[in-house]
Parts: structure tokens; sequence; C-alpha cells
């Protein structure tokens, strides 16, 4: 039923450095599937949809719409877009997955496209070697959340040290018997 892999890994000629392990990037918001959502979702974070969402969406990260997500959108723009559920609207994004359960209505511009048999799109596709996808610079912290981690981070950290038991207190040693493990004939 399963196969092991023998295909050999390549390794990196000598002198020649290997690309870097990219970070797993991680999903921080979830919209239910019992929500309807209108409005905007903005922002940097991964946000996973798994209810209805109409409005505007102009992520820095990660979006995936679950197999019970529904985004309608006039352009979702996030950097990785992996779909499961249904979009309608255009979607620009640097890597963009279409899974087997997914639908996807739009026109789409990205620079790297994954799709599994069975996935569904109807709009064209445009690859280009970067996608500019004009979003938001990231937030920076306002003067008062610098004060408040700085603070945070010069209060020391205390840590209570257990009690010593007082010598006039007495200590039970005594051994508990073991069970014989019952031999059987």
């Amino acid at each position: 039923m399963f196969k092991r892999n023998t295909t050999p890994v390549a390794k990196p000629i000598q002198g020649e450095t290997s690309q870097p392990i990219q970070a797993v990037e991680r999903i921080t918001s979830v919209l239910g599937s019992g929500v309807i959502w209108h409005g905007s979702i903005n922002g940097s974070g991964g946000v996973r949809i798994e209810g209805a969402f109409e409005g505007e969406i102009a992520l820095r990260g990660m979006l995936v719409v679950g197999e019970t997500g529904r985004v309608t959108c006039q352009n979702v723009r996030a950097n990785t877009v992996i779909v499961a559920g249904a979009v309608r609207g255009n979607i620009t994004t640097q890597k963009l997955e279409i899974r087997a359960t997914g639908r996807v209505w739009g026109d789409v511009i990205t620079t790297a496209f994954v799709t599994e048999e069975g996935a569904f799109l109807r709009g064209q596709i445009r690859m280009e070697e970067s996608v500019d996808l004009d979003l938001e610079p990231a937030p920076e912290a306002t003067p008062s959340e610098v004060a408040q981690a700085e603070s945070i981070a010069q209060t020391p950290i205390q840590i209570p040290q257990p009690e010593p038991i007082p010598a006039s207190t007495p200590v039970n040693t005594q051994r508990l018997p073991r069970k014989k493990k019952s031999e059987e004939t």
C-alpha cells in the first residue's frame, strides 16, 4: 500500500551552499465555520477562514480558506494563499495552492502555483518573476507599547525557593513492597 521513497536525495556540490530552510508560517486567527463576516482583514499573521467572508483581504502572511470556507473579495492579497474551499474574486499572491476540494472564480497573479487533481479554477493565471502585493507597511509599535515592553524586560524574574523541611519533622522513608510478577504455567 505504501512504498518507500527510493529516489536519492540531491546533495550540494562542495563549495555550494544549500538554500536556507524557511520557517513554517503559523495560523494565528481563525474565522469559524458558523461565522459570517462582512468587512476587511488587514495586517500580518496567518488567517484560516472556515466560515463565510465578504469584503477585503490584504494580509502579510498566509491565508487558508478551509473546505467549509467561502470568500468573496474583489482582490485577495496575501503572501501565501491556500484554497480548499471557495474563493470568488481575483487573487494576487506570491504562492497559490488550490487543493482538490478548492474552487476559484477569478484571475490569479502569482510567482508560484500548485494544484491538486480535482481543483477548479475559472479565470486566467499570470505568472510573474515577482509580485508586488501593495500591502501597507507592518505597523510599528507605539511609544507606550515600547515603554511597556521595556519595563517588562527590565523586571527581574523571581523564582520562589522551596522552604526547607524542619529537622523536627519526621520524614517517611518506608519502602512499599513490590508486587511479584505472577508466573504462568
